[in-house]
């Protein structure tokens, strides 16, 4: 019987980094792991049209540092920094009154992250667009744009239909059980008037691409460029 296994939790002792970055006892653990997904929940909630891609955590004593990963940092932002110092007001409040810092990584190719790509077909779907023509416009997308392999999955009630499938289209290579490759998943959900479709992507990503070619700091970028002018 196959067993299936997030391929982000599978490389975390290879390729991958946690995304809740902090050590506790076991009577402060469990409150702490509630927590961080309270906030997660939130801030995905509130910044659903700016395009983020995931939100680390860090800890410090009574301080929490958190990192937004995001398409639209100006969304983030907000004019002057508004919003931004309003959604650091709202976290600290879940978070019972710690200092919060929240920093702004601007990822500067959406089309080939796993999650902003999941989400992407989920929107076409709502907007209704036939689900096998958001598919392969995705994949075409993501591989004109230097992905090694993608596979998308749809599940539910496709094109309005009496019964529940699902369909699944690849392009390229997706090795999910190559440790060293970089696979990443995203998943969402598209609430359509036949009800939720559920949506996966595996994406295949060239080596070394989460982190260093994939995210610039928002703030430091839109300075120099302030500065250049």
């Amino acid at each position: 019987m196959g067993q299936k296994i997030n391929p982000i939790g599978f490389r975390i002792p290879v390729n991958k980094d946690w995304r809740s970055r902090w050590f506790a006892g076991k009577s402060e653990y469990g409150n702490l792991l509630i927590e961080d997904e309270t906030i997660r929940t939130y801030l995905k909630k509130e910044l659903q049209h700016a395009a983020v891609a995931r939100i680390n955590i860090e800890r410090f004593a009574n301080r929490l540092r958190i990192t937004l990963y995001t398409a639209r940092p100006g969304l983030v932002i907000g004019r002057k920094g508004a919003e931004i110092e309003r959604l650091k007001g709202e976290v600290s409040k879940l978070a019972g009154g710690r200092e919060i810092f929240i920093d702004i990584k601007e990822v500067n190719t959406p089309e080939i992250d796993a999650q902003l790509v999941a989400e992407n077909v989920a929107q076409q779907l709502e907007r209704r667009v036939g689900f096998r023509r958001a598919m392969k416009r995705t994949l075409q997308t993501t591989m004109d744009m230097g992905a090694q392999g993608i596979r998308l999955r749809c599940s539910g009630r496709l094109g309005g239909a009496e019964l529940a499938r699902t369909e699944q289209y690849k392009a390229g290579k997706v090795p999910l059980h190559t440790l060293r490759e970089n696979i990443e998943l995203g998943s969402a959900e598209a609430n359509t008037l036949a009800g939720k479709i559920g949506v996966k992507a595996w994406i295949c990503k060239p080596q070394e691409t989460e982190d260093t070619n994939n995210a610039t700091d928002a703030k430091k970028s839109k300075a120099s460029q302030t500065a250049a002018k």
